[in-house]
């Protein structure tokens, strides 16, 4: 049995008997060469992603890439579209940390 996926990006159908399960993420991706399977979402930085960055505005493009004898799930571009930039680390945006301090230095 797979553990439960907490991910806004997982869409599964079990209505009457269907078991239709996808990765909407990885499904916009037309670069993606590799087929999703379900066991991808154990091992995937994504939710972990989208808890721990600043940035609450998030867009992700990700994709399936083969290391050693695994595939497994890599985020290949990061955006924050509050501000519009792209993001080296997309649990950093640095805009968004500045409003943030901003916001506690007018709390105190």
């Amino acid at each position: 049995m797979n553990k439960p996926v907490n991910c806004r990006f997982f869409y599964g159908d079990y209505f009457r008997g269907k078991n239709k399960e996808e990765c909407r993420l990885l499904a916009a991706n037309p670069e993606n060469k590799i087929a999703w399977k379900r066991s991808h979402c154990d091992s995937c930085p994504v939710p972990e992603i989208l808890i721990s960055s600043n940035s609450r505005e998030l867009a992700l493009e990700a994709t399936i890439v083969r290391k050693f004898l695994r595939s497994q799930v890599e985020v290949t571009f990061a955006v924050c579209t509050r501000h519009m930039i792209e993001l080296s680390d997309p649990r950093y945006c640095p805009q968004c940390a500045a409003e943030q301090n901003q916001r506690k230095g007018e709390d105190a």
